[in-house]
C-alpha cells in the first residue's frame, strides 16, 4: 500500500494526477481511482477477500499436523475422528486430506531399497 499513500502524500502536495502518474510510472486512472476511493471512504484499504473462507483454522492445521508426525500410518478417517475429540473440530475426511496435501503431506508409499551386503558394496566400490 506504499503507492497508495504516495499517491495521496504527492496530491497534499498540490500535484497533478498526471504528474504523479508519470513520477510513480503508474497509470493515470490508477492514480485517479486511488485518490477517488480516498476522498469517499477517507482510506485506500482494499474490500475483505472474496471466496469461501477456510474451514480448518490455523490451530487446527497446526493439530493435524501434530497429530500426522506422532503417527503417519493413520487413514485420513481416523486423523478426522481424533481431530473431533479433543478440540471439537467438526471436519469431514476430504477436508483432512485436503489440509494435509496443501502442507505437502502425500500418501505414497516408501520405496523399496535392496538390502546392501559386503559383497553389494564391495561391488559397488570397485
Amino acid at each position: 500500500m506504499q503507492i497508495d499513500s504516495t499517491n495521496i502524500c504527492e496530491r497534499l502536495c498540490n500535484k497533478s494526477i498526471r504528474d504523479i502518474s508519470w513520477l510513480l510510472n503508474i497509470p493515470r486512472s490508477t492514480v485517479s481511482g486511488i485518490i477517488t476511493k480516498w476522498k469517499q471512504l477517507g482510506t485506500t484499504a482494499t474490500q475483505s477477500p472474496s471466496g469461501r473462507p477456510r474451514h480448518m483454522t490455523e490451530r487446527g492445521q497446526r493439530m493435524l499436523k501434530r497429530t500426522v508426525r506422532r503417527s503417519r500410518q493413520l487413514s485420513a478417517e481416523s486423523i478426522a475422528k481424533d481431530l473431533q475429540t479433543p478440540c471439537g473440530l467438526q471436519n469431514s475426511t476430504t477436508t483432512v486430506r485436503r489440509e494435509l496435501h496443501g502442507m505437502g503431506s502425500h500418501g505414497r508409499e516408501a520405496a523399496s531399497k535392496l538390502y546392501i551386503t559386503k559383497c553389494n558394496a564391495l561391488d559397488a566400490m570397485v
